[in-house]
């Protein structure tokens, strides 16, 4: 009996460590479905956004103080069918729209090679050019990812700072990049995570031509 318990255990061992083999590195939440209330918010806040209307715009229309109208869009409470009537009534839709199905239609954006948008910034100026590669087209942060490339006469600079966190990684060429007090050389395969809050930027460029991977973060305003 104990040999044969023994064996259940390695076999009952195997198979989760199988499955922990099948489960992603990221230390994200795993359950994501979103509840009703959560969906019902969304929908409320997309349209709000869609027409223009501030969260106090909204309120006045329908009748619903600010902080009632905030915890609908954040789904932290359930609404009852008479504020989603006036709801409705304010946004100029029927009821039903706000019950609109959302599970399977989740934030995709595809970019084909070679089609980024190329985006004016900062850097441009100093021969830092910038195309971007997909944008979030909701949720409650802004994710940017560029493919940076430093021209030929591109000049060192380092004073790029704004809200959120990046991330870089490097893909061909040499730059010593600063952040904040110190300085990091980085080469293919590099990468570097960081506070934006910061200075930051490259402050070296060593070998051409360069380009890297920057992914912008940071929260969505109301």
């Amino acid at each position: 009996m104990v040999k044969k318990a023994a064996v259940q255990r390695r076999k009952s061992g195997s198979v989760r460590a199988k499955e922990v083999d099948l489960l992603t590195g990221s230390s994200a939440p795993k359950d994501v479905a979103p509840t009703l209330e959560s969906e019902i918010g969304a929908e409320v806040r997309r349209l709000r956004k869609s027409f223009d209307l501030t969260v106090s715009e909204l309120s006045a229309a329908s009748g619903i103080s600010t902080g009632m109208l905030s915890k609908i869009e954040n789904g932290s409470i359930s609404p009852s069918l008479a504020t989603l009537s006036s709801l409705a009534k304010a946004l100029n839709v029927p009821i039903s729209r706000l019950f609109h199905e959302t599970g399977e239609q989740r934030d995709c954006s595809f970019v084909k090679a070679g089609t980024g948008v190329r985006i004016e910034r900062r850097g441009t100026k100093a021969g830092h050019l910038y195309d971007l590669l997909g944008h979030s087209l909701g949720g409650e942060v802004t994710v940017e990812p560029y493919l940076i490339t430093l021209k030929g006469d591109a000049v060192p600079y380092t004073d790029f700072r704004h809200a959120g966190v990046e991330f870089i990684y490097m893909l061909s060429g040499k730059v010593r990049y600063r952040h904040a007090d110190r300085s990091y050389v980085m080469e293919p395969g590099d990468a570097l995570f960081f506070d934006a809050a910061a200075r930051h930027g490259p402050e070296e460029l060593i070998k051409a031509p360069m380009t890297y991977l920057s992914i912008i973060i940071y929260p969505r305003r109301s």
